[in-house]
């Protein structure tokens, strides 16, 4: 029985490197993988999936317009779907891939964030912390060594920004991942 998988972390957590890895072992047994990203994320093109340890594969684009289910039910030669930027899914995508799991028992592993540089749930990860059937955190460390889960936005010259849309597309130079404590701290003298 194929589940809906929600693997989540900050940023820098390896999760574009986990879900690559992933479609590599599918892949080695033989197995076909429809692997999916959002269209708003494009910091490395309209199609490329790329970690930043390197490794890089080409995706089906995702708009928010897109129906997965009807898509991937007219690609019978798929086994699996590996998703990565899920958190800018719609709720309506998430049900959709949802639906691909419970009638086409085609198993779904979504990777992404789950919060924003505020803290607030994206859309996409709010419906598969509903939804999903497992949900695992990929862990990463703040420079202080405890476990990060904020993913601090930054401006130029390294300071952490708390004002602005939900959404920014960027890498190491917009974001940093940081624990609760170091991030509160950072607000609060403007660092």
């Amino acid at each position: 029985m194929s589940k809906l998988y929600f693997k989540y972390g900050a940023m820098g957590s390896s999760k574009t490197a986990n879900a690559l890895i992933t479609k590599f072992n599918y892949e080695e047994r033989g197995m076909k993988v429809w692997l999916i990203k959002p269209s708003i994320d494009n910091r490395d093109g309209a199609d490329a999936v790329k970690s930043r340890i390197g490794l890089c594969e080409h995706a089906y684009v995702v708009t928010p317009n897109t129906d997965l289910y009807e898509k991937f039910s007219r690609r019978s030669d798929c086994h699996v779907i590996i998703a990565d930027e899920c958190q800018f899914f719609t709720s309506a995508q998430i049900d959709q891939l949802r639906r691909v799991v419970d009638e086409l028992d085609i198993p779904v592993l979504c990777f992404g964030l789950r919060t924003d540089f505020l803290t607030n749930l994206f859309e996409g990860s709010r419906r598969l912390f509903e939804v999903a059937d497992s949900i695992t955190e990929i862990k990463t460390i703040c420079t202080c060594g405890q476990k990060a889960i904020v993913n601090a936005r930054i401006d130029g010259e390294g300071r952490v920004v708390t004002a602005g849309g939900q959404i920014l597309i960027g890498g190491n130079d917009s974001y940093v991942a940081m624990c609760h404590r170091c991030w509160t701290r950072a607000v609060k003298e403007g660092k």
